[in-house]
């Protein structure tokens, strides 16, 4: 069992049933999935950088990503239905717990300034999504082959019913977010 998925049962599913009042275990939130989404508009000039994408992903999740293409076609963007546009992979299970403890310990605090992150980035209805600017941040990416600093969406998927009770799952399982003042 994974250290993240231990912390979730022996204290955060006790903790959340005391302070939100549920009757059943089964009624307390728990992560689904987690969705990491890397977009690559410059792929369209250079399938180079589709190829180190999936390599770069591969690493940090440890499992092969998806090529996602563009569905509609955009004269401006000079893009043409089924043009891979990303890569995404969605982690379940325990890759998903070993991808948030990695997020949560090593590469949240490897951030450039970091002081937190925003509460404030969740979805209506429990998910939270993530954006980091540089893949550098985490430490399974080597510095001298990375052919282009690119950005990625990490989004946290819960079975929570309201924001505020997956703000305190993740809370409660040690996302570092900025507290309010």
């Amino acid at each position: 069992m994974t250290r993240m998925l231990d912390k979730y049962k022996t204290e955060v599913v006790p903790s959340l049933m005391n302070e939100f009042g549920y009757q059943n275990v089964m009624q307390v939130p728990k992560m689904e999935k987690i969705v990491v989404n890397v977009g690559l508009g410059e792929a369209l000039q250079n399938s180079k950088y589709l190829e180190s994408a999936v390599e770069d992903i591969r690493k940090i999740t440890g499992q092969q990503p998806i090529i996602t293409r563009a569905k509609k076609s955009i004269a401006t963007f000079r893009l043409r239905a089924g043009n891979p546009i990303g890569v995404k992979v969605t982690l379940r299970g325990r890759r998903m717990w070993d991808f948030f403890d990695r997020l949560v310990s090593v590469a949240l605090p490897r951030k450039r300034d970091f002081r937190g992150i925003s509460p404030n980035s969740f979805d209506g209805r429990g998910n939270y999504t993530l954006g980091f600017r540089e893949q550098l941040v985490w430490p399974e990416i080597d510095y001298d082959k990375v052919d282009k600093v690119r950005g990625m969406e990490v989004t946290i998927v819960t079975t929570a019913n309201s924001d505020e009770e997956g703000r305190r799952m993740l809370d409660l399982l040690g996302m570092p977010f900025v507290k309010r003042s």
